[in-house]
């Protein structure tokens, strides 16, 4: 199911990610020549509803059409199926940025053919761009904590997030064998997460080296996820005042409307996030896969409230996102050593 090719399609560049399917066909990877090698590596449209990584290429690509680019570039271009209907993926499909591990689906094999292909071939580093459908700011996350990758990392920004859970996601593959982040560029079709990450491939196709020198602790705000909240298949949710959901009767859990905006706020003990009506439902997983939900929330008198200070990321409004992915991320700050 993988399209390989060693330039770039006639007029590509002019198509919406919503057009991409109708050219493509499917994922695709292309190589294009530049003036160093080992090429850098960029994904994009592994959610088919996070655009901006396909934005920000084609406005890079747009730039050197006439002249060669200062390094060669190897483009995956992810699940435009998806894309085609606006949507993180479709009913039946696995995640794509859940399939860089072990796995049996046709995806999975795509994957291991895309890895195998750009181990053999050698990769500067790895850019995995996406988007938050709820307010978060720009962050840059990282599955290794080598220098270099940190140093990736904040070429971004000062804010850069260190996780190992979910497994299977797509830095952490090519994070074993080359620098990796996954940016994220905020909401979609924002024009300045757009050039936040159209600038920043920028610099890494004129970077000759990634430095191999520690990154000093004042120049990076480092967090770790250590948790990740979801709502459980039967259990059902809403936000707002109204105490209902799509059906019309009570939820189970009800959030406030503009509970995205907690994103990357430190949150102080027994602040309340929420309201249930029958107990406590939401599901609060470690790095181990242990439920320790205990640990961080509690309810009380029909509130859910936290446990201890605790830094919420990606907390989104849309409830097809909640279900196919998550609430939340938990964070805390990670001190860098030395």
């Amino acid at each position: 199911m993988l399209t390989v090719l060693d330039h770039l399609p006639d007029q590509l560049l002019d198509l919406e990610a919503h057009q991409l399917y109708d050219r493509l066909g499917g994922p695709t990877l292309i190589h294009l020549p530049g003036r160093r090698d080992p090429a850098l590596f960029v994904s994009v449209l592994l959610h088919g509803n996070e655009t901006t990584g396909w934005q920000a290429v084609r406005q890079l690509l747009r730039r050197y059409a006439q002249r060669e680019l200062p390094r060669s570039l190897s483009l995956f271009i992810g699940n435009v199926q998806a894309a085609r209907h606006r949507q993180r993926r479709l009913d039946g499909q696995p995640d794509y940025n859940r399939i860089w591990g072990p796995g049996s689906t046709p995806e999975h094999a795509m994957a291991q053919a895309v890895l195998q292909q750009m181990q053999q071939r050698g990769v500067f580093a790895s850019v995995d761009i996406h988007n938050n459908t709820g307010t978060n700011p720009h962050y840059a996350c990282v599955n290794h904590l080598d220098a270099p990758t940190l140093h990736l990392a904040t070429l971004f920004g000062r804010t850069v997030l260190y996780f190992t859970r979910p497994e299977g996601v797509q830095s952490m593959a090519f994070g074993r064998f080359c620098p990796a982040v996954t940016l994220e560029c905020g909401k979609p079709d924002q024009p300045h997460g757009t050039q936040h990450a159209y600038e920043f491939l920028e610099a890494c196709l004129h970077l000759s080296a990634i430095p191999q020198r520690p990154v000093f602790r004042q120049d990076i705000d480092l967090f770790h996820s250590v948790a990740i909240v979801k709502i459980p298949d039967q259990v059902s949710f809403s936000f707002g005042e109204e105490d209902g959901n799509q059906e019309g009767s009570p939820s189970h859990i009800r959030f406030p409307p503009d509970l995205d905006l907690l994103n990357f706020r430190e949150l102080p003990p027994h602040t309340p996030i929420g309201w249930t009506n029958n107990g406590f439902h939401l599901e609060v997983q470690d790095e181990q896969g242990q439920n320790v939900a205990d640990r961080f929330f509690y309810a009380c008198n029909g509130e859910i409230r936290t446990s201890v200070p605790i830094m919420p990321g990606m907390l989104t409004l849309n409830s097809r996102i909640i279900r196919q992915d998550c609430l939340c991320y938990l964070m805390e700050r990670y001190p860098l050593v030395g």
